[in-house]
């Protein structure tokens, strides 16, 4: 594995790597790898030649107050991981040559970036669809692999890289969950063990939300009193948002009757930390 940390390196890289016909793929990341993002690295090795990874904690993606500057960071647990892993170039950059001196130039996607977690989080995704699209550019990938688990972001890069033709492949993984059904992240270190308990509200109130829609229930607002109730006893939790939207278009919806399929998406502090979950559930009569 050869570690890159210039822009302009990378690009170099890229291009040699396009003239020898090699299909690349970009996982990127954050850091503070766990089993999550190295599930996007297999999918990753399955579908290319060569794997790029990149590990780079995005300042413009954090709001006021959020912890860019406790973000959990470990280059060198990162890179055993990435190694061990099988991702063949990790690109590592320095915030100075990504937003150098002057940077003006961001990427926005309308409508769609304002609610839920525009909503609690404004210009997160600006800052998230600025970075991708440079990652993009200077990486040069055939594909790139996102997680599920960010599901309005996965849905804002697929729409970006269609809007303005950028003409990569993107592939959304599947959540990686730890064997009770938490669904991984980098924040989850920071719960204490009482608040790792609590947490599993949100995976629990998914399910009950997959059952009653398996059993036919249509209204979604009786779904979400279900969910909001449960969470409250089990986690004592803040709920930010418990929503439904159709998963092809982003769109809230306030029943399922007519469509083939509901994402459930929420958001919810659990002491200090805010962790996020979503289900895409088939709601197709029989």
């Amino acid at each position: 594995m050869e570690k890159v940390t210039s822009p302009a390196g990378m690009q170099k890289l890229a291009d040699e790597l396009r003239a020898q016909r090699k299909r690349i793929a970009l996982v990127p990341t954050m850091g503070f790898l766990h089993d999550g993002h190295m599930s996007l690295v297999a999918e990753a090795r399955r579908q290319c030649d060569i794997v790029v990874m990149s590990v780079y904690v995005n300042p413009t993606q954090f709001v006021a107050g959020e912890d860019f500057a406790t973000y959990p960071r470990d280059m060198a647990h990162d890179e055993k991981k990435a190694l061990d892993g099988g991702v063949d170039f990790l690109f590592s950059p320095p915030d100075g040559e990504v937003y150098p001196e002057g940077y003006l130039t961001f990427v926005e996607v309308d409508k769609v970036s304002r609610i839920l977690e525009g909503e609690f989080r404004p210009g997160h995704f600006k800052g998230v669809a600025t970075i991708v699209s440079k990652l993009f550019n200077i990486v040069k990938p055939h594909v790139a692999i996102f997680g599920q688990k960010d599901a309005q972001q996965a849905f804002i890069i697929r729409k970006f890289v269609k809007d303005l033709n950028f003409g990569i492949e993107i592939i959304v993984a599947p959540i990686i969950r730890e064997p009770d059904g938490l669904a991984m992240s980098s924040r989850n270190v920071y719960l204490s063990p009482d608040e790792r308990k609590r947490a599993l509200a949100l995976y629990h109130s998914l399910k009950l939300a997959g059952d009653m829609l398996r059993k036919g229930e249509v209204d979604l607002t009786h779904v979400r009193d279900r969910m909001t109730a449960l969470i409250a006893a089990e986690s004592e939790g803040r709920i930010d948002y418990i929503q439904f939207v159709d998963p092809n278009t982003f769109d809230l919806i306030g029943n399922s009757i007519g469509l083939n399929a509901v994402q459930a998406v929420l958001a919810v502090r659990i002491g200090k930390t805010r962790l996020i979950d979503n289900m895409i559930f088939d709601v197709r009569k029989p």
